[in-house]
């Protein structure tokens, strides 16, 4: 999953802005008690995520997989005053972990959580979104993009997590399984889209930056 020399990694993270206190500890809790902890955002790229929430100002934010709600958190840092973040969850074992610290980060009244398939949830939350973050299961990426696409406005921004799939998308397509697949046929469709522009950045196990035109 992480490409760069660990040392390289550790200096980036040395002169990129720090988390806070309540994301430290929460990176902290989850690497302690959750499995798979490598799912977390982690310093660097929820620093991107904020900074990048913080650029664009959005009204409504769009999470799909919302884990120990890290990125959450750092979405939300960049709302305008009466934002909104929808973030869903197909699995409700740390649900009570992030509310938690969904509190504690003092997000509590812009952040909405819920728990059940995307699929099935998105059709049900009103109005447009600004920024989505897809994060979920990979099968379905596509099927997520289609889904949330036109009730995206014009200069919006989608991310996707995870589009190098540990490296694994570089496979000859008869040795991949099929989340891999899956990734690599999104990638392809990003690529095609000719109503958007995008660029695939090697950050962690790849960020797939879209933007509608």
């Amino acid at each position: 999953m992480e490409f760069l020399d660990s040392r390289l990694s550790d200096y980036a993270e040395q002169f990129t802005s720090p988390e806070s206190g309540i994301l430290r500890e929460l990176n902290r809790e989850t690497y302690a008690n959750v499995i798979m902890p490598r799912m977390l955002s982690g310093h660097l790229q929820g620093r991107f995520l904020s900074l990048l929430s913080r650029i664009i100002a959005p009204s409504v934010i769009l999470e799909l997989g919302t884990y120990t709600g890290y990125s959450a958190i750092c979405l939300a840092e960049g709302l305008r005053e009466n934002g909104v973040l929808h973030t869903i969850d197909i699995n409700d074992e740390l649900s009570g972990m992030t509310s938690e610290y969904i509190r504690k980060s003092g997000y509590e009244n812009k952040i909405r959580t819920y728990t059940g398939a995307a699929l099935d949830l998105i059709p049900k939350i009103p109005g447009s979104f600004d920024l989505v973050f897809i994060d979920a299961d990979k099968e379905n990426y596509s099927a997520y993009y289609n889904l949330v696409f036109d009730r995206m406005k014009s200069g919006g921004v989608l991310i996707a997590d995870n589009v190098l799939w540990s490296g694994k998308v570089l496979l000859d397509p008869s040795e991949m399984d099929k989340d891999t697949i899956a990734i690599h046929h999104f990638n392809q469709m990003i690529r095609d889209d000719e109503r958007i522009e995008n660029v695939l950045l090697p950050v962690r196990d790849g960020l797939m930056i879209i933007r509608k035109k």
